[in-house]
């Protein structure tokens, strides 16, 4: 398996959530001129006039296609074309513009959801081997916050070594569902807590949701239970 396809997610929900965290950090003004895309500027005009032109209709092609009630082959088949082209400029901006520039940090990378730079050695980043602890948060109407961190006796809120973030799947059921993979949701956080918003007709529903640690090169490791909250 390739470096690329290690770091970069292959699920729709998890490509789109990875895609938007990186555009909505690196198009920051101040994350623009001091990673070196000021807008005039040589990569400035290559994030302006290469990317966005295939970032923008492929962020519209998945809010088409993600209505599971209007989908059609159709809507698919544009996702499909316009996730291609836009992997292609991924890896290009990653491995062009910012994994080796001096002006672009680990703490950049991360936040963009990114991996970091390798450093000690040839060692391996461990693939993760337990699950996140988590808890929601349910006191604020039509919200629910779920907290995450390594469940290390001290419910301090961190990562395991090598983990850049956490998958959150979830979903309503009026029913529990008996595996995470039916969770038909997906979505990814580099810090706690994960917040999801909801309708007033939502108010009294079930969510359902689990959680698994992703490490630095992509590789997740397994999910906790499922578990449950009333949405307020």
């Amino acid at each position: 398996m390739s470096a690329e396809k290690d770091w970069l997610p292959s699920n729709h929900a998890l490509l789109y959530s990875f895609a938007v965290q990186l555009w909505n950090f690196i198009v920051i003004p101040n994350n623009r001129d001091r990673m070196g895309f000021a807008v005039g500027t040589q990569q400035g005009n290559w994030l302006d006039m290469v990317f966005a032109p295939v970032f923008n209709p492929y962020t519209s092609a998945y809010v088409q296609w993600m209505d599971e009630s209007d989908r059609t082959p159709a809507k698919s088949a544009v996702l499909k074309d316009a996730e291609t082209a836009l992997k292609t400029l991924l890896r290009k901006l990653y491995k062009g513009f910012l994994k080796d520039s001096p002006l672009v940090t680990d703490e950049d990378l991360v936040h963009m959801g990114l991996p970091p730079r390798h450093t000690g050695g040839n060692t391996p980043v461990k693939v993760p081997d337990k699950n996140p602890a988590a808890k929601a948060d349910t006191s604020q109407m039509h919200q629910v916050k779920i907290d995450f961190y390594e469940d290390n006796g001290t419910h301090r809120k961190a990562k395991p070594d090598g983990v850049h973030g956490a998958e959150i799947k979830w979903g309503i059921f009026e029913e529990p569902p008996v595996d995470a993979e039916a969770l038909p949701h997906s979505s990814f956080d580099t810090h706690t807590p994960f917040i999801l918003n909801f309708e007033g007709h939502d108010r009294g529903k079930i969510l359902y949701f689990a959680l698994r640690w992703e490490n630095t090169r992509g590789i997740k490791g397994p999910f906790g239970p499922i578990l449950n909250a009333v949405i307020p």
